[in-house]
This record gives C-alpha cells, structure tokens and sequence, in this order.
C-alpha cells in the first residue's frame, strides 16, 4: 500500500512539473518582431516621417516630433494595438509652429511709396519706423509731403537727404 501511495504521489508530481513546464514554455513574440510591426503600423502615418521606435521586452518607445497632439494620440494607439506590443512609452513631442515673421516697417513702406508716388524725384525708405527721405522736391511741395507722411505716424522723418529747390 506505501508503495501504491508513493508511485502515486511521484506521478502526481511529474504531472505537475509537467504542466508547469508546458505552460512556461509559451511563446512570445521577438522584440525586433514587435519593432518591425510597429513601424509597418505607423508608416501609414503621414505625420510618422520624424518618428523612431524601439522595443523592450515587449514594451514600444516612440521618439521623435509630431506636428500636433492628435498625432502623438493617433501613433501611440497604433502602436499599442500591433501584437506583442505590452505596453508604449510616448516620448512624441510637438513640433512648434513657425512663427511668420512680418515687420512692422512692411506697411509703412507701402504707404511712403503711395505718398511719395506724385513725387516722382522723391523717394523714401523706412527703417525701423523711420522714414528717409532722398531726392529733389520744390518748396511749395514739401508741406504737403510732410503733412502725409506725418499722418502715416512714423517714429520720424529724416529730410537729410532731401534737397529743396
């Protein structure tokens, strides 16, 4: 009877190491598998031109710029849904927007080259809200052009280099 408790009991155990052995035996997906197919997944991805990926154990890292935080949702969500993906690290950042550089000499130049357009020996420059003046104009002239550049409301006007006949 020991001897029938004890075999039984040694195969109940083999049973066990057995199963354990099968069951941690399952097979999980390469991290170069899973780089590869998160990268095939976001190509598709016009805003995924900037963006790198590497894989850890299962866990996707994203690195690089997007144009907006849509993008950065959208590739994360891509990312976690590939196979074998267990987890993404989302290290996306927004790309700021170009500032548009207009000065604020740009309309005034516009305007001294509409003021200055009956004159035609006249002509103006700005620099930094200052308006040159260079050239000849007749005396009786030069109250009017002064009055309308005035009226523009530069920082000054520079007569220097304007001769007065």
């Amino acid at each position: 009877m020991k001897n029938t408790k004890n075999k039984m009991m040694a195969l109940i155990m083999a049973a066990a190491v057995m199963t354990a052995a099968f069951t941690g035996c399952k097979s999980t997906p390469k991290d170069s598998d899973v780089k590869a197919g998160v990268e095939t997944a976001i190509q598709s991805s016009p805003t995924a031109t900037n963006v790198t990926v590497s894989v850890d154990q299962g866990i996707a890292t994203l690195t690089g710029q997007v144009p907006d935080q849509g993008s950065k949702d959208s590739l994360e969500k891509t990312a976690a849904a590939v196979a074998g993906v267990k987890s993404v690290i989302n290290n996306l950042t927004i790309t700021p927007a170009t500032p548009v550089s207009v000065s604020m000499d740009d309309p005034l130049a516009a305007a001294v080259k509409d003021a200055t357009k009956d004159y035609p020996t006249v002509t103006g420059t700005v620099a930094d809200g200052v308006i040159s003046l260079k050239g000849e104009i007749q005396k009786a002239n030069l109250q009017k052009l002064m009055m309308t550049l005035q009226a523009l409301k530069p920082k000054k006007v520079e007569t220097a280099g304007l001769t007065v006949k």
